[in-house]
């Protein structure tokens, strides 16, 4: 209370009990003094500033400290939905002597990035998480399922251990022709970087198919890599892999020096995040573009043969909204089909829920099982099915596979769960 201009701290009065009465029921309430002193200071004596040092020495991973304990990244974390996690919860682990490095809680944030969208001190775990995995792969500590897919991936170029051989098998069928371009050189406009789990995994192949077909029809001049593909990285990037990340961004510019193209499309959030942000700051720029991009401003030039009855919600992937602002090209697309209804989640676009699928979350479905008392991607369907649609629509290779497990692990297996491209190609009636 100011006196004379001055702000005077309250004084405070501890008694050993007081008893105050409920101006509604009137009973009174007994107050022990334990809660007089909870509004003192209480200053952390037994630990020392070791673990943030620790941290502090990591390029990147300096801003945990930065914390001031707001807890605003909390409710908005994913992990914490279904777990106990949170920056703020990290941060003050770290200091009351918890050792990140070694402690199963590096390894259970997605790099979503909704903390740092509402973090007043830019406290920035997408920056401190890599950063800290990295020092800890050095130490040895690493769970065994992530060290096997960084493994499979300096092996083969690829997260799911493939033969590159078989990298555009997929192609074959498409029902339209693919031009595959270490076997038909040459300008194109388009390269389409298909990623792995559109070149490898079944129901990420018929995505792949359904954009072969729709790129065909909409006469795009596109191309492909073929065994020539090696996977962008970013995904091992951000689970501490920066090492293997650093070699496959020489691999892949090497290749791409070899052809020449306008523009790089990709189906992989991911990937595209890595061409648009990580790819630069290693000197290779590209014009590069998610294929919702790529497709919502031809979306009048498609020639629509029937209408989908069905009322579908849509999932926005981390990486392509929150991560790099794009919200609407995916919905342009949704909307333009004649006969879909959409129905928002409840948290969507900037405020979206995690499939748990990013920063190396993909591969850690076994790891976090121990630390969380459901998947995130089961979270997610149970908002989905919550909304009344009948149809969960994705746009990134990495929910199709998750979101249908947790369909059926959740007891909602009569949602469905599709691509965009792949509603897209049914309306063409080039699909099912």
């Amino acid at each position: 209370m100011p006196i004379s201009g001055r702000k005077v701290p309250p004084r405070a009065i501890e008694k050993e009990q007081a008893t105050v009465a409920s101006s509604i029921s009137g009973r009174e309430v007994e107050l022990p003094a334990m809660w007089n002193r909870m509004f003192e200071p209480r200053v952390l004596t037994e630990h020392g500033p070791d673990g943030f040092a620790k941290l502090a020495e990591l390029p990147g991973a300096e801003s945990l400290e930065w914390c001031y304990g707001c807890g605003k990244c909390v409710p908005v974390c994913p992990v914490d939905v279904v777990g106990e996690y949170g920056p703020r919860k990290l941060h003050r682990k770290v200091q009351t002597g918890f050792d990140l490095l070694s402690d199963p809680d590096l390894w259970l944030c997605t790099s979503c990035g909704n903390c740092l969208r509402v973090c007043p001190k830019e406290v920035d775990m997408i920056q401190i998480m890599p950063a800290a995995r990295e020092a800890a792969l050095t130490e040895g500590n690493v769970p065994g399922e992530l060290q096997e897919v960084f493994e499979k991936t300096f092996r083969y170029g690829n997260a799911l251990g493939e033969n590159p051989r078989r990298r555009a098998q997929w192609t074959r069928d498409a029902g339209v022709p693919v031009r595959i371009l270490p076997k038909e050189p040459g300008p194109v406009d388009v390269l389409f970087y298909v990623e792995d789990y559109w070149s490898y995994h079944p129901r990420g192949q018929e995505a792949a198919r359904a954009f072969a077909r729709v790129a065909h029809a909409l006469d795009i001049d596109w191309a492909i890599l073929g065994h020539e593909e090696k996977t962008l990285g970013d995904s091992q990037r951000l689970a501490g892999e920066k090492g293997l990340f650093d070699a496959l961004v020489e691999d892949v510019t090497a290749t791409l020096a070899k052809y020449e193209f306008n523009r790089i499309v990709t189906p992989d959030p991911h990937g595209f995040n890595a061409l648009v942000k990580e790819y630069p700051k290693r000197g290779h720029e590209f014009d590069a573009l998610h294929y919702t991009q790529l497709l919502a401003p031809l979306v009048d030039r498609i020639t629509w043969a029937k209408e989908l009855p069905y009322t579908v919600t849509f999932h926005d992937p981390c990486y392509l909204g929150r991560h790099n602002g794009e919200y609407d090209a995916p919905r342009t697309l949704i909307n333009a089909i004649p006969g879909i209804e959409l129905r928002e989640m409840g948290r969507c676009r900037q405020n979206g829920y995690c499939c748990g699928g990013g920063g190396g979350g993909m591969w850690l479905d076994g790891f976090t099982r121990d630390y969380t008392s459901e998947r995130l991607s089961e979270r997610r369907v149970r908002e989905a099915a919550e909304t009344g649609a009948d149809m969960l629509v994705v746009c990134c290779p990495y929910e199709v596979s998750r979101f249908e497990d947790a369909a059926k692990s959740t007891g909602n297996a009569h949602l469905k769960v599709r691509d965009i491209i792949e509603l897209i190609d049914e309306a063409m009636e080039h699909g099912r």
